[in-house]
């Protein structure tokens, strides 16, 4: 049989599929059966075949530009992206993401290294006049007690504007470091978490002690737990992929840190979002002159909405297991 008599014969699958992508372009997948479906998509293989046929004996062009366009028509259905579904991305950020962060062994690993540190280094800071100068180091330590011997301004809404985008910077460059560190084996990663914790423990606890400390816990009492929370997960994170190089479970390193990156995408997600919600509210409400008892209410609110995510919505269900 010729290619053109071959050709001939296929037009009534052609008129099939024409028909079929009518119906998807109108009502889409979802109101078809998976057979239909199926059978949609071997017509769509058979007339790619078709016009590669088409294009190898040089048939009539009129015949090549009508399978192009149907080729092209059926392809667009085929794999066209998926719409947005409010359900869908409902679950994923309310039900899998939470439920992922709370079974991240990484991320518990640096939480509790983190607060650990940070509360037995406030304590000695507190207790201890010497010890946050020997941690932090006198210099920087004079300087935080400098920066908070005045009231904080309350300042215009165009510089707080400035300084929130100052600020995200200043976040992302602590968020990167800390994720940074944890690629080196997970080890540095730990290193750093420790180090991070105990100085802004030794300079919490030491500022409790000073005549700036009303002026210091105005300031950091709105963001601090957005913020502290975000240096935990950008840790956690980092950690989780350099430790996938020290156990590979069998993998390669790269095909076992490719893992743990794709595992790691929901710790860095969220440590982006509390980093910028903690930028939002340093900027426009920590040097505002809102009363205390306002900040102190965001510090509370800013606590239960973590809690909440993280914890009771992130605690594990039937059939859950723990990320390694």
């Amino acid at each position: 049989m010729k290619v053109s008599d071959l050709l001939e014969a296929r037009r009534e699958k052609w008129r099939t599929l024409e028909e079929l992508c009518g119906r998807l372009e109108a009502r889409g997948r979802r109101r078809m059966d998976a057979p239909l479906v199926s059978r949609f998509a071997a017509l769509y293989r058979s007339a790619c075949a078709d016009l590669a046929l088409a294009d190898a004996y040089q048939l009539p062009q009129e015949t090549i530009r009508y399978l192009h366009q149907l080729v092209g028509r059926a392809h667009n259905q085929l794999y066209r992206s998926r719409l947005f579904r409010l359900r869908t991305w409902g679950r994923q950020l309310l039900v899998d993401v939470p439920q992922r962060l709370f079974r991240d062994r990484a991320l518990r690993l640096a939480f509790f290294i983190f607060w650990g540190v940070f509360l037995l280094s406030a304590a000695l800071g507190y207790s201890r006049p010497e010890f946050a100068r020997h941690v932090v180091g006198k210099e920087t330590m004079n300087r935080v007690e400098e920066m908070y011997s005045k009231p904080v301004d309350d300042q215009n809404p165009a510089f707080r504007g400035g300084m929130m985008g100052l600020y995200i910077a200043n976040n992302a460059g602590i968020g990167l470091r800390c994720f940074a560190m944890g690629l080196l084996f997970g080890i540095f990663g730990l290193l750093d978490t420790i180090q991070n914790a105990s100085m802004l423990g030794g300079i919490f606890g030491h500022m409790a002690t000073t005549s700036q400390s009303d002026n210091f816990f105005r300031f950091v009492t709105a963001h601090g737990p957005f913020e502290l929370t975000a240096i935990v997960m950008a840790a956690g994170a980092g950690m989780r992929m350099g430790f996938s190089l020290l156990d590979t479970k069998g993998l390669t390193r790269i095909a076992s840190l490719r893992r743990a990156a794709m595992e790691s995408v929901p710790t860095m997600g969220a440590f982006v979002v509390l980093f910028m919600m903690a930028a939002l509210i340093e900027a426009f409400i920590s040097p505002s002159s809102l009363p205390y008892a306002v900040k102190f209410g965001i510090f509370v609110f800013s606590i239960v909405t973590l809690v909440f995510y993280f914890v009771f919505l992130g605690y594990p269900r039937e059939g859950h297991r723990a990320v390694g």
